[in-house]
Formats: C-alpha cells, structure tokens, sequence
C-alpha cells in the first residue's frame, strides 16, 4: 500500500543524512582552520557591516568572546559559527572557506583553465590567468588555492624564459607546501637551479628533499621517483656519473615496485641520459625506447616530446641507425613541443637536436635556416643555446662552402661560452668539440684556446710548479 506519510519520511531522513554529512565536513575543517586566518574572516565581515563588537555580539555571546574569536586566541564551536556568520548575512562555508561554493568553483575553474592554457603552449596567457584567480584565493584567505595559483604562475614564468623569477616564487610556494605538492615544488625548483646553472644548489635541495619524502611515506610516488631522477641529472651535468649512475639504478627499482608507467618511464629516461653521458649510447637507447614505449600509454606530451628528441639526438650517434627513421622522430619531437608547456629553452634545444639532424641528413641549407633562426630567439642574455646555435651555424656554412662565415660563427660561440663563465661537462663538450672545429678551419690559435678551455671547464687544474711564485736561493 502505498503511504505518501513514509515516502514524506524518507525524503526527511535522506535531507537530513545530507546536512549532518555536510555539517560533519564542516566541523572537521573547523577543527583545522587556523584560528587567526577564520578571525581575521569574522572580523572584515564585521567591519564591511560598519558594526561594533557590540552589535554583532549583543545576544549571541559575550563581546569578549567575540574579540577572542576575531584576534585568533579562540575557536569558535560550530554552532556559535553558524549563529556569527546568519547574522553578519553569510554562511558558514563562507567563513570556513573565505567563499561560497560558487565562489570556490569558479576559482578552480580559473585555475584549470590557466593549467590548460599552460599545457597548450601559452605560457603568458596562462600567467595572467593564474594570477587574477590567485588573488581571489589569496583575497579570500584560500590557502590551498593560493598555492596552487602560485605554483602555476612560477611554471608559467619559467616556460617563458624567466628563470629567476621562477625560481623565487617556486621558493615561496616550498616554505608552505607538504605532502606531494613539496615534491613537485621541488622537482621545479631542483630544475631551476640546475637550469640556470647553479648545480651545487640544485643537488643540495634535492639531498634536502629526500629524508623528508621517506620521513612522509611517499618514496614510491611518481613525483618521488622523479624528484629522485632530476637530481640524478643535476649530479650528471656537474660530472658525478658514478652518483647519478647509483640513484638511476635505485630510482628504477623503486619505480618497478609501484608498477607505475609515470614513475618508470622517468627512471628509465634518466637512466638513459646518464648511460648516454658515459659513453654506452647502445644501453642509452634501450633505456630511452623503454621509456617512449611506457609514456605513450599516458597524455603528458610535453615529456613524450622532450623524450622524443632526447631519443632522436642518440639514434644520430649510432651509425647503423636509419636516419630517415631518426629524423621523422625528432621532427615530430620538436613540432609537438611547440604546443605543450615547455619552456623557451626546451622549444629552442628541440629546434637545434632538429638542426644537427638535417646536418647530419646532408642538408646544410635547412640546418642553417633554423641555427640562426635560434641564435635571435632570444638577445636579451648569453645562453648555451646560443653557442650550440652558432655551432651549428658555422658547420653548415662549412658544409656549404663559406669558410669565412663559418669561422666567424665559430668565433661567435667561443665568445658566447666565455661569457657563460660556468663550468660543467656541457660546456666542457662543446669547447672540446669547438676545438676541432677551429682545427678543421686552420684556425690553430684558436683551437689551442678551446681546448684549455675545455680542460677548465671540466675542473682540470694546472698544479703549481717549484719557482713559479719566487725564485729559491741557496745559502753559499
């Protein structure tokens, strides 16, 4: 029989379920809401209203009640709460999230899309986004937003060129950021610092970040085991294989335990660099199919891109490879990075593994287009990129006859890592090779020059020699 009295019950007990669960939600994020930020909410509320404490709390509770909850000393329980935020016009969600529900949905929504403008290769769109919905956060005492909004603007900044600034908000975000988002922060930041040259900073924040990761119980996470292969990395630009070589090896069964693509994919790419700076590209290119094989299976093609380059770049080392096959693979490496989240530098490293390749494919002409094209990228400060672009410059100008041209761009990038004034194993490589370009040109001065640049770079020393700083008498 139908009971119109029952169906009446049970939408009661059902609303009722549904606020009691919501009302239980609140009161455990009243239970870790700092004190001071959800005073600080009641007291602009109050204060937007034109009330004295008097009028807000005139039977509702004590004035100094009321000035306890506003200066933080107090937590209010959640009944006074609602009781607060009814009279001042707002709700407590209001007061437990500085914003109403449509409020927090928009922010995220603000935040996605400046996430996505990001990912499609809009970095100053993304920034400008990310910064009008971080200031509604921070406006309305959002912490986890904030952060969040924070973190996108230091990525947008560092995939427009802006290193510093970067690395200054990625800092920021670090001193509040726990849990996975510490990670990321610090994958960044590891990035940063080895980017910009600093390497002993990034393999110290990297040694710094690991204890608490296991202190946490998140050493098997994606982001630890890339956390983990970013400072192998800065440990590998610096010259330490044998260090990053241990943490690749250590990183991989990490990441083969978790049984995650992400985290493989990551370790066995790394491994692959490393394998490739000592030498072993046969093992480099192994690693690097492995690793192309399991980030297909996922969406992230910004490193499926990078990936792509780095595996084209060895396949041009081994001879035996088919180079059209090569080719095809850095093309679509370099096009596809173009519309993704990476950086200026990484477009422009993209672009130039493009242009050795075409050089090696015997095709001068089109190498050179895009060498110079690269070299005014950017003109506002001397980069690696730049010298590598004038390398190349002057290699396909050889190829194509111009010797004078080509020793002038040869000049170029010997005046380009001078000015670098840094010394790791990439600026040592490319004095090396620079070294045997000027000899090829009769340049001989010049290649004397690059190889003791070379050997300085990579932290080779003259030792003092008896009588170099004062001549030693002998008593008669």
């Amino acid at each position: 029989m139908f009971c119109k009295f029952c169906v009446r019950s049970d939408l009661f007990a059902i609303r009722s379920r549904a606020v009691s669960q919501v009302d239980t939600r609140h009161g455990e994020i009243l239970r870790t809401i700092d004190p001071v930020v959800l005073g600080s909410r009641v007291r602009a509320a109050r204060v937007a209203r034109g009330w004295r404490q008097s009028e807000l709390a005139e039977g509702l509770l004590s004035v100094a009640y009321l000035s306890r909850i506003e200066t933080g000393a107090r937590r209010p329980t959640f009944n006074v709460l609602v009781a607060i935020a009814e009279r001042l016009g707002l709700t407590a969600e209001e007061m437990l999230y500085g914003a109403s529900a449509d409020d927090l949905a928009e922010i995220n929504l603000g935040l996605s899309y400046a996430e996505l403008a990001l990912e499609n290769g809009e970095p100053l769109d993304a920034e400008h986004q990310a910064r009008q919905y971080l200031n509604r956060a921070h406006d309305a005492s959002l912490s986890d937003l904030a952060e969040r909004g924070r973190f996108l603007v230091a990525r947008a900044m560092e995939a427009q060129g802006q290193l510093d600034e970067a690395i200054t908000e990625y800092e920021s975000v670090l001193e509040q950021a726990t849990g996975v988002a510490a990670i990321r922060c610090g994958i960044a930041l590891v990035r940063c610092y080895r980017n910009a040259g600093d390497v002993g900073l990034a393999i110290e924040l990297g040694d710094r970040l690991q204890p608490r990761v296991v202190a946490e119980g998140l050493e098997q996470t994606d982001e630890a085991v890339q956390l983990a292969m970013t400072v192998a990395s800065a440990y590998g630009q610096r010259g330490d294989l044998s260090r990053a070589a241990r943490i690749c090896t250590e990183a991989i069964k990490v990441a083969e335990r978790a049984a995650s693509p992400v985290a493989r994919s990551s370790a066995y790419w790394n491994a692959s660099v490393i394998s490739s700076e000592r030498g072993d590209t046969q093992s480099a290119v192994a690693l690097a199919s492995r690793a192309l094989a399991l980030l297909g299976e996922g969406e992230d093609t910004r490193n499926l891109a990078r990936l792509r380059l780095h595996l084209g770049r060895m396949q041009l080392e081994l001879e035996g490879d088919d180079l059209s096959e090569t080719l095809a693979q850095i093309k679509r490496g370099s096009e596809e990075l173009k519309g993704t989240s990476a950086s200026r530098w990484e477009v422009l490293q993209g672009e130039l593994v493009l242009a050795r390749a075409l050089l090696v494919d015997g095709r001068p002409t089109e190498a050179l287009a895009i060498a110079v094209e690269a070299r005014g990228a950017d003109s506002a400060e001397a980069s690696f990129e730049d010298a590598e672009a004038c390398i190349i410059e002057g290699e396909a100008n050889e190829a194509l006859g111009r010797r004078d041209e080509a020793v002038a761009a040869y000049h170029r990038a010997a005046e380009t890592l001078t000015s670098l004034g840094e010394a790791d194993r990439w600026i040592a490589q490319a004095w090396y090779e620079l070294a045997e370009l000027f000899d090829g040109v009769g340049e001989f001065k010049a290649s004397h020059a690059a190889l003791r640049a070379a050997a300085t770079a990579s932290g080779l020393k003259m030792r003092r020699r008896a009588g170099a700083a004062s001549p030693v008498t002998t008593s008669a």
